[in-house]
């Protein structure tokens, strides 16, 4: 990935959060990412680490509209995701795509309360609306809206070791090429 396509990215989300009122910590910690698919504007994600603890973790992430965050799951982190503003489309599977039945029926939690999900459905959450994900469930997001701020609040976190997606060309964390100078340093970068 580009770092000005890494800034750009920072800038546009900065923007959007001053736009509607979120104000970021002081030297919030920032991550973006195309997946390592090098299509940032089709697959990619921008991401603030707000709160980082041994229990627990919180997240401010932006994307636009069809920006896609691609389907994954995690082993340890159970997981509220919270559309903030915009709307928020998901796509949700029981289990791995490839050996799960689509329309097989399973329980989450939609804003507090126990619903039922077909495997391979797309829900949408307005602004206030939130998921929670427990270990196993795959998901997939992307902006139904213009621009999409969302909100995580998660066991603890492990970016590196607790992410499983279903395309094995999915890397984490992007290779960075050096096109001009960085406007903040990423997570993945050694400081």
């Amino acid at each position: 990935m580009k770092r000005s396509e890494i800034n750009r990215a920072c800038r546009e989300a900065k923007a959007c959060f001053e736009k509607n009122n979120w104000q970021l910590p002081p030297e919030p910690r920032w991550d973006i990412s195309d997946f390592g698919l090098g299509e940032f504007e089709k697959t990619g994600l921008v991401l603030i680490n707000l709160a980082e603890e041994a229990e627990y973790c919180e997240k401010l992430m932006y994307c636009r509209k069809n920006q896609v965050t691609p389907l994954h799951m995690h082993v340890k982190k159970k997981e509220d995701i919270i559309c903030r503003q915009g709307q928020l489309a998901m796509e949700l599977w029981a289990g791995h795509p490839e050996k799960t039945a689509k329309g097989i029926s399973f329980a989450l939690k939609r804003n507090g309360k126990e619903v039922a999900v077909r495997s391979g459905a797309v829900i949408e959450l307005e602004a206030g609306e939130r998921v929670t994900l427990i270990p196993g469930i795959y998901h997939a997001f992307w902006g139904a809206s213009d621009e999409c701020v969302i909100g995580e609040v998660s066991t603890a976190n492990d970016d590196t070791n607790d992410n499983f997606f279903v395309n094995p060309e999915i890397g984490r964390y992007p290779g960075i090429e050096e096109d001009e100078r960085p406007l903040v340093r990423l997570v993945s970068e050694k400081q």
